[in-house]
């Protein structure tokens, strides 16, 4: 008898799918303290019964969303950092690859501020996953790229913040 699994990817256009695009939009826009339940069940065309039946809470939608884009993050640096070798170089282009797809998929403010809670750091910890023994540099390069996230997220031209960013990475210690 084959058992049932549970598919983390909801079902596209579904009411589940369309609260986390509309969940991703106000998060983005207005951060998680100001984001607001009744206003994302009403882009996404449900109820706000329908956002607590399928996520528990505000705070259930947002773990789904920014676990799901840190997850997406944590691949991108790892793949890119693999692909170059490692080393230096290859935390640099990491960042820079997680940096252009954060702003593609729309989440820079969600990746930039503090999580509502206590957080494990995956960016952080795949950082210092990549510089081994480096765990305080791996926190201090993942607060720039958090940084450069929220400076596109508050206006600034993702070049510019890009640019901040990659000086950050490329000055020697």
């Amino acid at each position: 008898m084959l058992k049932s699994v549970t598919h983390p990817v909801p079902v596209p256009g579904s009411a589940k799918a369309r609260l986390i695009t509309a969940g991703i939009a106000h998060f983005q826009a207005d951060g998680y303290e100001k984001a607001s339940v009744v206003e994302m069940a009403h882009d996404a065309g449900v109820t706000t019964g329908s956002l607590y039946h399928h996520f528990g809470s505000k705070l259930g939608l947002y773990r789904v969303i920014r676990g799901e884009m840190e997850r997406r993050m944590t691949e991108r640096m790892e793949g890119a950092a693999a692909a170059v070798g490692g080393g230096r170089s290859g935390v640099r282009i990491a960042l820079e690859v997680s940096f252009d797809a954060a702003i593609r998929f729309g989440v820079t403010r969600i990746l930039a501020e503090g999580p509502p809670e206590e957080w494990p750091d995956p960016i952080a910890e795949t950082v210092e996953h990549l510089i081994p023994g480096k765990a305080i540099a791996a926190q201090c390069v993942a607060a720039a790229w958090r940084g450069a996230l929220m400076a596109v997220a508050n206006g600034s031209s993702p070049k510019a913040a890009r640019s901040g960013l990659v000086w950050v990475l490329a000055t020697p210690a």
